[in-house]
């Protein structure tokens, strides 16, 4: 606690332990905050404007509008594309000189560890978006020099917008959201297929999913990293795991997750990586511990990270 005292030869106030070097230091941090919470603002603003492709599409996409990638049931429409391309285009211009890591239509992984980065997944979700099974995300997350600093998850089915900077905690339609506090075995745990990967992740996956289920009330499947990851962060359930995913699935959601008092990682326990896909277990510290450990032994028994 700083002591005001009154100068004996002006008679201003003054703090005596405050130099000149931390005055400037507290302006540097106050401002990088407030640009930080601004471009928070402005990803938010274009999200909300790159949904409204997603929600005056058809409730089901024409096959003609959907085209195959690699892997198993893995597709893009024109819509991810139209959205995409919106969001680049309103995004730099909130932030010039800044790149893009995304998901359709060019991807630049090295670019992760340098400057501003913007990671993109345009329509987390492809799959149910296809098929009318509403519940897809719009995921923008912001990295400088490797470390992911704001992140902005939407959902326009049920008109659900979670944010986080770093350190500025999250939440959900301008709410203040917390992890729950309940161990597995009293929460639902959620949990991703890997679809695109099944020919050699099948029985990886079949296991993890067996281990996860008996330990919790139930497992869930969202089909929309992005989505599990903020359920989790907002306490609707207490876990998150994935066997193999791409940045622009999880960088805004685990942002999202770390603000909200939760604990993300790969299996075993190394920070995400934004180069490359890696594994991803999220959820609150207990339980968190809880889904690692199962994590753990599939990590060990099948060799993937």
């Amino acid at each position: 606690m700083q002591i005001l005292r009154k100068n004996p030869l002006s008679g201003h106030l003054s703090v005596p332990s405050l130099d000149i070097f931390e005055i400037r230091g507290i302006i540097h941090i106050t401002k990088v905050r407030n640009d930080m919470t601004e471009i928070t603002e402005k990803i938010m603003k274009a999200v909300r404007g790159a949904a409204e492709i997603i929600l005056k599409a058809p409730e089901k996409c024409p096959d003609d509008r959907i085209h195959g990638k690699d892997g198993t049931f893995n597709y893009v429409t024109e819509y991810d594309v139209a959205v995409q391309r919106y969001l680049e285009k309103e995004l730099s211009a909130a932030l010039p000189g800044a790149v893009f890591l995304a998901e359709e239509e060019g991807e630049d992984r090295q670019a992760a560890d340098n400057g501003y980065v913007f990671v993109i997944d345009p329509i987390d979700g492809t799959s149910n978006f296809i098929h009318g099974f509403r519940m897809s995300a719009v995921s923008v997350a912001l990295l400088h020099n490797g470390q992911a600093v704001s992140g902005v998850v939407y959902l326009p089915y049920q008109d659900e917008m979670f944010c986080a900077r770093r350190g500025g905690g999250a939440y959900l339609n301008g709410r203040p959201i917390h992890v729950n506090s309940l161990p597995t075995q009293r929460s639902l745990t959620l949990f991703g297929t890997t679809p695109y990967m099944r020919d050699t992740m099948n029985g990886a996956v079949t296991e993890l999913f067996r281990g996860l289920f008996m330990t919790s009330v139930d497992v869930r499947r969202c089909g929309a990293a992005a989505a599990d990851l903020c359920f989790v962060a907002c306490g609707r359930a207490s876990a998150f795991c994935e066997m193999l995913l791409s940045p622009w699935d999880y960088a805004a959601g685990a942002l999202i997750v770390t603000e909200a008092g939760g604990v993300v990682s790969r299996f075993d326990g190394s920070p995400l990586s934004y180069t490359e896909k890696c594994t991803v277990a999220a959820g609150n510290p207990l339980a968190y511990a809880q889904v690692s450990a199962i994590c753990g032994k599939i990590r060990d028994k099948y060799n993937v990270n």
